[in-house]
């Protein structure tokens, strides 16, 4: 499941580049919304909320649940503060990000505002997923895989 999840981490960074770059060159290049970038911001979602639930899981067959009832021993470990806290929190906050960008661009009329709007919120999310993600250069001891 680990491995599942750190490879997930790979597919998501790829189309969130993707999406990044074409809602970008299409913002500024006011270009039309297309079928193609549907799809790509959809499954950059699709990917996200994928990785969510394999999160989820992990967390639970964990055991880091547990950490919250120790709040204080738990902020005083980096590793479980950073599992407890940090990339729970922030890979959270990158998701609902996410999926607010898609859900809003989605409903706007004008094309250039659903690239706006994706470039964005998928944008913020792709920072704080770049920042909460365990690097093997963390000190953390997770493998690139």
């Amino acid at each position: 499941m680990e491995h599942l999840h750190s490879t997930l981490r790979y597919l998501i960074l790829f189309f969130l580049v993707a999406s990044i770059f074409i809602s970008l060159s299409k913002w500024m290049g006011k270009k039309p919304f297309s079928k193609g970038d549907k799809m790509t911001y959809l499954m950059t979602l699709v990917f996200c909320h994928l990785q969510l639930i394999v999160g989820v899981i992990l967390f639970v067959m964990k055991g880091y649940q547990k950490n919250f009832s120790q709040m204080g021993a738990t902020m005083k470990t980096p590793l479980l503060r950073f599992v407890t806290v940090e990339h729970t929190f922030l890979m959270l906050l990158a998701i609902i990000l996410i999926t607010v960008g898609y859900s809003t661009a989605k409903r706007a009329k004008d094309d250039v505002v659903k690239h706006k709007k994706t470039f964005i919120f998928y944008f913020i999310g792709f920072v704080l997923i770049m920042v909460s993600i365990p690097w093997p250069f963390r000190g953390f001891g997770h493998d690139w895989f």
